[in-house]
Formats: C-alpha cells, sequence, structure tokens
C-alpha cells in the first residue's frame, strides 16, 4: 500500500485557496477506496486568519474540522450520524504542501489526543505533483504509477474545490 499503511480506506485532503490575499478559503475533498466522495467534501470560509497565511489557516480549518468531529462523536455516544461527515476521521491526511503545511497539521491533531498520518504533497516547479512529504521524509513515485495519479487527482480535486468557491 500507499507509504507502507494498511487499510487506507478513508483520504482528506485539504487545500488554501486565496484570491489576491482576500477571501481565504479551504476546501476539504474525501476519497472513499480511491473514489470521490462528493457527499462528504466541506469548505471552509476563513475566520481567525486576515490575508495570505497558509500556516494559520490551515491550523484554523484542521482544528474546526477534527473539534467538530470529536463534539459530535460525544454528542452521539456511539451512534453513527451517516449525514456527518465530520464524525468519520480518516485514515490518512493530505495536505497541499510539504514539511511546514505537514507540521502544522500534526500540531493540531496533537493538541486533540488524535493520531491520523499526515501526508504533504509536494509539486515540482510546475505546480505539478512531485511526491509526497511523510515522516520527515519526501517519497517519490513512477509519473506513471497508480499512487502517483491517484494523488494527483486528489491534489486537482481539492484545488479545483477551493477555487470554484470564490
Amino acid at each position: 500500500g500507499l507509504l507502507g499503511l494498511a487499510d487506507v480506506h478513508r483520504l482528506e485532503a485539504f487545500d488554501i485557496s486565496n484570491t489576491s490575499g482576500s477571501y481565504n478559503v479551504a476546501s476539504m475533498v474525501v476519497f472513499e477506496d480511491g473514489k470521490k466522495k462528493p457527499r462528504d467534501y466541506r469548505r471552509f470560509r476563513l475566520r481567525t486568519v486576515q490575508g495570505p497565511d497558509d500556516y494559520r489557516s490551515m491550523e484554523e480549518v484542521l482544528s474546526r474540522r477534527f473539534l467538530h468531529g470529536q463534539k459530535a462523536l460525544e454528542e452521539q455516544q456511539g451512534e453513527k450520524d451517516e449525514f456527518d461527515s465530520f464524525t468519520k476521521f480518516p485514515d490518512i491526511i493530505m495536505m497541499d504542501g510539504g514539511k511546514g503545511q505537514v507540521n502544522v497539521a500534526l500540531k493540531v491533531l496533537e493538541n486533540l489526543n488524535l493520531s491520523i498520518p499526515v501526508c504533504g504533497m509536494v509539486k515540482d516547479d510546475n505546480h505539478r505533483t512531485r511526491g509526497l512529504y511523510y515522516n520527515n521524509e519526501e517519497i517519490l513515485f513512477p509519473k506513471n504509477s497508480e499512487a502517483f495519479r491517484m494523488i494527483t487527482r486528489l491534489q486537482d480535486e481539492a484545488h479545483r474545490f477551493a477555487i470554484e468557491y470564490h
């Protein structure tokens, strides 16, 4: 499997988008077993961040996403609410960006006592996906591999969904 992680069914990818520094929004797209799950997609309008600050934006979005999920789970006391996509936590989180974004995500998860692997989707100079940043190293995939194609689809989808919001 991808990165040697077994049982990765649900991936959530996050992307921050801003038009000329204003209107910061973020997208969360979900793939389950390699397929898009648009019903679970979410958009966030940033509340606490002014101007283009991707790290603080990502911190806010991830905190909101996982705090909401934890609260919803507590309120349900074990009953699964199929309509609240936030109660399902991902098997892996895909960040748009490298080391900095990954570290922001890990800090948020640590504060919430959650343990979910986090990957950064690293781009080359032409904004094409180059590989993943995971456990402090960059992992490159052959361009024709299934893993590479899936990461590219995920990244493109997160980006498209964020931009569509403007």
